[in-house]
């Protein structure tokens, strides 16, 4: 998603935008260089629902405030968490899912990414809004789900499309529904959530870029018109697409609200759930 934004932005600006990697405590480790860096426009940050509105309850030395140490600048993207499944598993709807874990009395496995991700977040909330009995797996990374979901060692899995979307067209996976607003533009024939059995239920990352706080307005005015023009490049869309995310845009304000609604949501949980990583 970086790497999109980056190479439009740098003609919009007229200047050299650099990607800089900084991998580590699920983006903990990028959001805490970032809130260091001078207030000037030059230091900009892709943030999403995880290192933004996740981390700073799920970690107990975050290190940084969503609210405070950040200037958003706009949103870019959505990318809507799906449910997946092998094709052997019976189940076709939401609804049936619940009612196979009910049967299964406890016995039965959701697979997810590691504690905290928003694929592991998306079952506990799941588990919390249907009252079932089910084990969550939490894998190291998607990769390890996506295997275990195609060998058949896990019925059902919570994660975002990109990694799947390839056995999912193949017919090698299948998804049950996909947990945004609207259907997705490439799984059509897939469902909501509201589609399918479990009305209201959602679990979207959202991505947006910030600058650190303090940067002067007329600044993030600049950066949100360019981000805006970009946001609209049809080859822009088509790669976020290409991606598993919808395009998205805003005004600073309203990424701030969206901000502030995600770590209501998550930290809610995670805090109910007395999550903690060190």
């Amino acid at each position: 998603m970086a790497r999109v934004v980056a190479e439009k932005l740098a003609g919009e600006l007229g200047q050299q935008v650099v990607v800089d990697n900084r991998a580590g405590g699920s983006g903990l480790v990028g959001t805490r260089a970032f809130i260091k860096s001078p207030p000037d426009g030059y230091t900009l940050f892709l943030g999403h629902t995880g290192s933004i509105s996740i981390n700073p309850s799920l970690y107990a030395n975050a290190g940084f405030d969503p609210r405070k140490d950040f200037a958003p600048i706009g949103l870019i993207a959505s990318m809507p968490v799906a449910l997946l499944a092998h094709p052997s598993f019976p189940a076709k709807t939401i609804g049936d899912v619940v009612a196979v874990a009910k049967t299964a009395g406890g016995a039965f496995n959701i697979g997810t990414s590691a504690v905290g991700t928003g694929g592991y977040l998306t079952a506990e909330l799941f588990k919390s809004v249907t009252g079932i009995d089910a084990a969550i797996i939490p894998y190291k990374g998607t990769a390890q789900v996506m295997n275990d979901l195609l060998g058949n060692q896990v019925p059902i899995a919570f994660g975002v499309l990109p990694p799947a979307l390839g056995n999912l067209q193949a017919g090698t996976l299948r998804a049950i529904a996909v947990l945004g607003p609207t259907r997705f533009s490439l799984l059509p024939e897939v469902p909501t959530a509201d589609e399918s059995g479990l009305p209201g239920f959602e679990s979207v990352l959202h991505y947006g870029l910030l600058a650190p706080a303090g940067t002067p307005q007329p600044i993030i005015a600049r950066l949100n018109a360019a981000l805006r023009v970009l946001a609209r490049s049809a080859e822009v869309e088509q790669r976020i697409v290409a991606e598993g995310g919808d395009p998205l845009t805003s005004t600073p304000e309203e990424y701030a609200k969206d901000i502030d609604r995600e770590e209501t949501k998550w930290g809610t949980l995670v805090r109910k759930l007395n999550l903690k990583v060190e």
